[in-house]
């Protein structure tokens, strides 16, 4: 038999030279394919891997086993019902998250959670992971916005929890135990949407700092002013100089930080395009990228008013390590993309850092990861209550095998 074909054995982590082992590949057409797919592979003791887009920063869907069936959700692909005017909307875990948010916004409606990668992602996996994005400083993550959940458990059923009410309260919120865990408690094969009106204004103010500490510190009186903005990000100055030259308006000369915040009303105020912004915005990865050839970033997310000690930290973790770094995110969310600059081949030799970057934001009371989940890349940072409810779930250890906990 021919081995599984190279694309479904890896995620966005292929950078960092993680590739994965697999017995097989699935591609059900539908959700009761799906579960017949894990029915056989619970009754025969093979582990199941299931993959929405792979564009996953954590290795959440690459198989560690080679013995393992990789169960691909892209065939189901269909939007089971939209009614735009009741505000919401039922797809499959396959569509793709730019369907999801075009699809809404034709109709005058926004589903405001906006990950990256939005045209490789699948909603399935934005789900699985809680994927966040800029937004989610005002209107949460992917998870805020889920109803109801369909999934394939152990050992091979078929469930809805959840749906298309707005509230429930009858037993214990079983969706949101399957937001965000990562295909370790079940196979995600449709989701229920809130959406909300589209916004009928749009403006974005960017201000720039001579000191780090002058912006972290305009982030707090943000938050504290009450002026509640959509999205609030950040670029170190590193970050920003990268990819400058492709700033659509001014900017001083080096400046050492730099904060956007989009506001979705009417005032006055705001002179660049918005949506010139974030395209421009979205670039940042590659731009940084580009300065060695290579980048090691992770994700992780501290209380917001320690945002200002967290980068300086970063700052003496890589020269501790001989690595220079820079940092943006989600200034709003305490959320850090924190990233050490290394040729191509370094990627090996600057995990000891990022683990540094691990214990410094849980020594700040943060987090190892504010949205692109644990992944196998994060192993050992999830509680004891984590494992008790994986056993519960999933008893024999099939799902997602070496992932979360």
């Amino acid at each position: 038999m021919a081995p599984p074909p190279a694309t479904y054995l890896h995620d966005a982590t292929i950078t960092r030279g993680l590739r994965g082992r697999a017995a097989a590949v699935v591609r059900p057409a539908d959700a009761e394919e799906a579960r017949r797919v894990v029915a056989w592979c619970y009754e025969h003791d093979v582990p199941l891997v299931p993959r929405g887009g792979g564009s996953g920063l954590a290795g959440g869907a690459v198989p560690v086993d080679e013995g393992a069936v990789v169960l691909s959700l892209e065939r189901l692909a269909r939007v089971r019902s939209f009614e735009p005017e009741l505000w919401r909307m039922n797809p499959q875990a396959g569509v793709l998250t730019t369907h999801v948010q075009r699809l809404a916004r034709e109709n005058g409606l926004w589903f405001p959670p906006d990950p990256g990668a939005a045209e490789q992602s699948q909603i399935g996996g934005n789900v699985a992971t809680n994927a966040g994005g800029p937004h989610a400083f005002r209107y949460g993550q992917t998870g805020d916005w889920v109803t109801g959940v369909e999934a394939v458990v152990a050992p091979g059923e078929l469930v809805r929890v959840g749906g298309p009410v707005r509230k429930d309260v009858a037993g214990y919120d079983l969706t949101h135990l399957m937001v965000g865990s990562e295909g370790t408690l079940g196979v995600i094969t449709a989701v229920w949407l809130r959406l909300i009106p589209a916004p009928a204004h749009r403006r974005v103010v960017v201000d720039f700092f001579d000191s780090l500490e002058a912006g972290c510190e305009a982030v707090l009186e943000v938050i504290g002013s009450g002026l509640r903005p959509a999205a609030l990000e950040f670029l170190d100055g590193r970050s920003f100089a990268a990819a400058a030259a492709g700033y659509p308006g001014d900017a001083p000369n080096d400046p050492r930080f730099v904060l956007i915040a989009e506001y979705l009303d009417d005032a006055a105020g705001g002179s660049l395009d918005p949506a010139a912004l974030w395209r421009w915005r979205d670039t940042v990865h590659g731009a940084v990228t580009s300065l060695r050839g290579g980048k090691l970033s992770e994700d992780v997310a501290v209380p917001v008013e320690l945002l200002a000690e967290a980068l300086r930290r970063l700052t003496e973790i890589g020269a501790a390590h001989g690595l220079e770094t820079c940092a943006w995110g989600h200034a709003g969310d305490g959320n850090i993309h924190a990233t050490f600059l290394i040729a191509p081949d370094e990627a090996e030799a600057a995990e000891p850092a990022a683990q540094d970057v691990f214990t410094m934001a849980l020594e700040l009371g943060g987090t190892v990861t504010g949205e692109h989940g644990i992944g196998c890349l994060k192993r050992g940072y999830a509680g004891p209550l984590d494992a008790r409810i994986k056993t519960a779930l999933d008893p024999k250890g099939l799902l997602n095998p070496g992932k979360k906990s």
